[in-house]
């Protein structure tokens, strides 16, 4: 046997072992017939189950079961005032917990199911948690694209309260991994499992229109834009910080790495890592860089913009250089989630 002279060496310090994962840690399942049948049940029972959508992986509980609605906000350290995204199969499960006037219904109808969710008044018999709602009379509700999601919501045949499967305030997950990352502990034990649905295609959270008021009113940016919107709606007012709190993602420092972010950088330091968007060849310095688009696509750029930031928020650095990005289409809503990103910490 070949001899290893670092084995003889006092000074050689060999690596420690790694540590055991936490015995609390959530299964990572492949999708198919077996694992919703798993899921379903983790579900009925009041647990929770990671499920991937098209815009972010989602912190799914039982919507109308008061003790799962909690375990989210409790794994999340979700202030509970945040409202809930109650995710459906259809436009009919929808109508079983809210009203849904003309307007709603086009809006189903065009981007159901989407990336789209709904703020309406709810139903006094709805079957959902008073939790869910945060304390306010309306409900925001999405049926989610996903084929996986939707596959979830049907074996488990009822709504699922699911924000973005993060520790409240942390930059939003897009992989399976991401989720792992957030809750090593298993949420406190109450995330079971993680339905692995690859990378989400969109990458930010849904757009969230208010249709309760005499005009639609735009809550979040997301990829479906205002412009489309009020191609079918017609006029769309856009919320401000006197509207209040009326639906998730609102809070204003929100999406945050542990690192400062520092937005509309033309210059970058040596200690800083730098987010790039387009070419970048004229910026110099940076200890670590990443781009969201070499060619300056938008898109693209949304769907990288949480893994990049997690990416990129490391110890030892001084902050996050985010290089500016286009305020058009769905460059708004990457610049929506930019400046929570780097507001100061709520």
């Amino acid at each position: 046997m070949p001899h290893n002279p670092c084995c003889d060496d006092p000074n050689h310090h060999h690596d420690a072992p790694a540590p055991p994962p936490h015995p609390d840690r959530p299964r990572v399942l492949p999708p198919g017939p077996a694992a919703y049948a798993e899921a379903a049940e983790t579900l009925t029972a009041g647990n929770l189950v990671a499920m991937p959508t098209e815009t972010v992986y989602g912190l799914a509980g039982d919507a109308g079961n008061d003790a799962a609605v909690a375990a989210i906000f409790a794994a999340k350290g979700r202030p509970s005032f945040n409202p809930l995204i109650v995710h459906v199969a259809d436009v009919g499960a929808a109508e079983a917990l809210v009203h849904v006037d003309d307007r709603a219904a086009r809006a189903m109808e065009m981007w159901w199911p989407g990336p789209l969710t709904l703020v309406l008044p709810r139903r006094a018999d709805a079957p959902l948690s008073l939790l869910v709602s945060a304390g306010l009379d309306t409900v925001a509700v999405r049926s989610p694209a996903h084929p996986v999601a939707r596959a979830l919501i049907l074996a488990a045949d009822r709504p699922l309260a699911a924000p973005s499967a993060n520790v409240s305030g942390h930059v939003s997950p897009t992989t399976p991994m991401h989720v792992v990352e957030e809750f090593p502990d298993g949420g406190g034990a109450r995330l079971r499992l993680i339905l692995a649905g690859g990378r989400c295609a969109i990458g930010v959270e849904s757009t969230v229109l208010d249709l309760t008021g005499d005009r639609p009113l735009l809550l979040r940016p997301g990829s479906v834009t205002r412009e489309e919107l009020e191609s079918v709606l017609g006029p769309v007012d856009v919320a401000t910080a006197a509207d209040g709190v009326k639906a998730p993602g609102m809070l204003i420092s929100h999406y945050a790495p542990g690192l400062p972010v520092r937005l509309d950088a033309t210059t970058v330091g040596d200690n800083e890592a730098l987010l790039a968007f387009g070419p970048d060849q004229f910026l110099r310095g940076g200890a670590v860089r990443l781009n969201l688009s070499n060619n300056g696509d938008l898109t693209e750029a949304a769907a990288n913009l949480f893994a990049m930031l997690r990416a990129l928020d490391r110890p030892g650095l001084s902050g996050i250089a985010v290089m500016p990005v286009p305020d058009r289409g769905l460059g708004i809503a990457i610049n929506d989630r930019l400046r929570r990103a780097a507001a100061p910490r709520t």
